[in-house]
Parts: C-alpha cells; sequence; structure tokens
C-alpha cells in the first residue's frame, strides 16, 4: 500500500481531507448490493426517505417516519402519508413525460419533506398537512417541486425549475459510478484500484462514493466539454476502495443528464 501512495504522489489520498472542503455539497454513499434503488436526502430534515426507506447517508441521524395513516401538527409525515404524497404527485402525467438517472419512464426522486404552514395556519394544530416532493426530470433538464395538501388530495402548486441543482442523491451517484467505470476515462481509476487490492475494478459495489453537484458558471470556467455543467445534471466522484485507500478522481466529471464523461483538466 506504501508503494502505491508515494507512486502516485496524491492519486491516492486521504478522505478527511476531503470530506472536509466540500461537506456542504456533498452526499455520501456505501454502495450496497441494490445500489440502483431509489434514494434521496431531506432538506429540512422533518422527513426524509427514500422510496425504498434506505437510510441516508453516513454521518445523518434520520428521524425513522410514524407508520399511522396520519400524522397530526408538525409531525414527522408518516410512511402512508409519503407513500400517497408521491403518488399524487405522480399522477398528474409527470410520470409519462419525464425520465430519471438511468433514463427510464418517471423522474428521478430527490426528498420528500413536510410543507411549511401557510402564515395564516400558523399555530394551528388543525391545519392541513402538506408535503413537498422534489423531483429531478432529466428528460427536460428541470427541478421539479410538488406541494401536495395530504387533507384534500390534491397537488396545490408545480414549481419547475432549469438550473437548478439540489445535492445528489445516492441512486444518482451510484448511477454516475455505473456510467464512469463504462468509460475509457476510468482506466486510472482502475488501475489505482489493481494497485491498491491487487483486483480488478469491474462493479460499483466495490467502490465507497461521495458525490458532488459540479457546474460551469461564472465563478468556474470550466473546460468547453463540459459548459453544459449547470443546466444539465453533473457530479464529481470521489471514490474509495471499501475499507481501504481514496483514490483520487476529483478530475473526472459525470453529466448524468447526457450520459458521459469527461474531465476538468
Amino acid at each position: 500500500m506504501r508503494r502505491v501512495m508515494h507512486r502516485h504522489l496524491g492519486k491516492v489520498v486521504a478522505g478527511a481531507a476531503i470530506a472536509v472542503t466540500a461537506t456542504a455539497v456533498m452526499v455520501g454513499v456505501t454502495l450496497p448490493g441494490n445500489a440502483g434503488a431509489e434514494d434521496g436526502q431531506s432538506s429540512s430534515g422533518t422527513s426524509a426517505r427514500g422510496q425504498d426507506g434506505a437510510q441516508l447517508q453516513p454521518g445523518v441521524v434520520e428521524e425513522q417516519a410514524p407508520t399511522g395513516e396520519k400524522g397530526t401538527g408538525r409531525d414527522a409525515l408518516t410512511d402512508d402519508e409519503l407513500k400517497r404524497a408521491e403518488s399524487l404527485a405522480l399522477g398528474q402525467g409527470l410520470r409519462e413525460r419525464s425520465e430519471n438517472a438511468r433514463g427510464s419512464r418517471g423522474p428521478q426522486w430527490l426528498s420528500t419533506d413536510l410543507a411549511e404552514q401557510q402564515p395564516s395556519e400558523a399555530g394551528d394544530a388543525s391545519a392541513a398537512r402538506r408535503a413537498e416532493i422534489a423531483y429531478y426530470d432529466y428528460k427536460n433538464d428541470a427541478l421539479v417541486t410538488k406541494t401536495v395538501n395530504l387533507t384534500t388530495g390534491k397537488v396545490e402548486d408545480t414549481d419547475t425549475q432549469s438550473g437548478e441543482q439540489p445535492p445528489p442523491t445516492r441512486a444518482e451517484a451510484a448511477e454516475a459510478v455505473k456510467l464512469l467505470l463504462a468509460d475509457p476515462l476510468s482506466a486510472g481509476l482502475k488501475k489505482d484500484y489493481r494497485d491498491a487490492t491487487g483486483k480488478a475494478l469491474s462493479e460499483p459495489e466495490q467502490l465507497e462514493v461521495t458525490g458532488m453537484i459540479y457546474r460551469v458558471d461564472e465563478e468556474n470556467s470550466g473546460p468547453a466539454a463540459l459548459r453544459e455543467c449547470g443546466d444539465h445534471r453533473c457530479m464529481r466522484l470521489f471514490t474509495k476502495v471499501r475499507n481501504g485507500p481514496w483514490i483520487d478522481t476529483r478530475h473526472l466529471v459525470v453529466d448524468l443528464s447526457e450520459r458521459s464523461v469527461g474531465r476538468i483538466t
């Protein structure tokens, strides 16, 4: 192992240093056997469970959703409310006219949260409970947020924005790893992995990964090949040998919208 770290002069780097530099916009991923399952994170911490109920990234304590049919007041959304909210949100044709990170029909689920109360409802324990569900539509490169009234069963608001890039979910990071491993630009990663383990790297499950949104804008000119990042959903991956050292892949960017891989330098 010492030989690998000296030879690459930083190709295999300390995980702690990476974690400190980009914590605010990164989502940690330990890829399980079912890494493609829909999963995500919450921005408010009120309720944030993936469609498979999977646990969030390491280091974040997730509040267990109640199992009852309906919550009250500002209680976390129950399992039944989560399912109902997502069913209502997808019931207006969104499933048919959108695509997820894998290119399949239906939007990429990002998060489901208990929505804020309206000003007139502040302090009213009997006020209607609403859920806010965020999706990313890869077909149209748009963030779609729907507010569902769980009392009336109606979608009260739909907000669609281009150029908005929330932190990636575990499902998106898993798909990005698959795309990277299938691309010739992963040759260096595979070589470093073999040097570190003596084994070939062929499956995403062999890595622990942290994903970070990459965008080109006024503050980051970026290379011409990645100029669409920001409008497209692009991700840098920080890869780690499972139970081993980090391998530096910060120079690579996966464009999930185009399903392609580019390099920063």
